[in-house]
């Protein structure tokens, strides 16, 4: 049962369109696993992202580039296996869809059929339009995201933040209008200036979900490793860690060889 909410009906697109009509803010996390999606899903989170940030976590790759398009259907797949209530968003990844929307449109629905999600997110603006078009038109949400988009990270050749010039903040807004008239359900602005982010989400009648984007959008998201402290080795100014779970871990599996080491482990009652 959530902590904030009675409310265990099934989170929807348009349910999430009633949350900010509504003033309450979304919250929304990643998983790639069943057990570590089981769990957030009973917490009561309202949004998973089975995000291709996988690639960092759970593949050790530098950057979200190498992952695959089955390896992102394998995660989707068991993350979906576990959720009740919240939404389920995964990630198009690099390659399959940018530049061609045939294929683009083939992706989405492999991703679709074979992972029953509830609906795709996309990196990207006027430049992916085609794509986004022919996704939509059959019949499938997209999550757009705009500002960092790590896909395009040999591109911008920095992590820092993005459309702090007027040029690309103007190129910003018009690519989330652009994106909301085309159809899109909501979007993810990603380390932005905050009075940016806050008026895109003004200005816009879709959920806007921010991280590294301020408070004035609809919504947060975070890499669950990062915020539960499993990888402690990124720390932007963006992030709260609501636990230390590298630190337990470690003790945990130390104190356990030491049993093991000293026979302590199993003792009488553990075995048969």
């Amino acid at each position: 049962m959530s902590t904030y909410t009675e409310d265990t009906r099934k989170v929807t697109t348009h349910r999430l369109m009633e949350m900010k009509l509504r003033g309450e803010k979304i919250s929304m996390l990643t998983a790639y696993d069943f057990s570590m999606a089981t769990l957030i899903d009973q917490a009561g989170i309202d949004v998973i992202l089975v995000g291709d940030s996988a690639s960092n976590v759970m593949a050790g790759n530098v950057t979200t580039l190498p992952i695959t398009l089955d390896q992102m259907i394998y995660h989707g797949k068991s993350v979906v296996r576990a959720v009740k209530r919240a939404l389920v968003v995964v990630d198009m990844p690099f390659g399959s869809y940018q530049g061609n929307s045939k294929e683009a449109v083939a992706s989405a629905i492999r991703i679709m059929k074979e992972t029953h999600a509830d609906c795709v997110k996309m990196e990207g603006g006027a430049e992916i339009r085609e794509s986004v078009e022919r996704i939509l038109s059959a019949g499938i949400p997209i999550m757009g995201h705009l500002g960092l988009t790590p896909q395009s990270i040999n591109k911008f050749g920095t992590y820092t933040v993005r459309a702090r010039e007027e040029a690309e903040a103007n190129k910003l807004i018009e690519d989330a209008h652009l994106l909301e008239e085309i159809g899109c359900f909501a979007l993810v602005l990603e380390k932005i200036p905050a009075t940016l982010a806050a008026r895109v989400a003004q200005e816009l009648t879709i959920p806007v979900i921010g991280i590294g984007a301020g408070g004035g959008v609809d919504g947060q998201v975070l890499v669950m490793h990062d915020m539960l402290g499993i990888n402690k080795g990124f720390s932007p100014r963006f992030l709260r860690r609501y636990a230390d779970l590298s630190t337990t871990i470690t003790e945990a599996v130390q104190a356990y060889i030491k049993d093991v080491k000293t026979r302590d482990f199993p003792n009488e009652k553990e075995q048969y």
